[in-house]
């Protein structure tokens, strides 16, 4: 079983799972999943999509400036989604 050690905790490739050095704890893959994409939209909105609109605003075209703008706004929607369904996944 491959495994891939990340600080305190281990991740079980063939399994995917998350387990801790300290307890027996575990991550599920459903909170596995919300974790991968949380995070991917979190890259996508703290490093990326302002670049986007600042070079759509540069190039003078108000419409993808808008689009960005647009997709930004879905992105914290989902943001927040997957926040509160992490919370459920962890707290029940």
């Amino acid at each position: 079983m491959a495994v891939t050690n990340v600080g305190v905790l281990k991740y079980h490739v063939s399994d995917k799972k998350w387990m801790s050095d300290v307890s027996t704890a575990e991550l599920s893959n459903t909170a596995y999943d919300i974790l991968k994409v949380l995070g991917k939209d979190a890259d996508f909105l703290y490093d990326t999509i302002d670049s986007y609109i600042k070079d759509a605003n540069n190039a003078g075209k108000s419409e993808l400036v808008e689009m960005w703008q647009t997709i930004k706004k879905d992105r914290q929607k989902h943001v927040h989604m997957l926040k509160e369904a992490l919370e459920k996944e962890i707290h029940g």
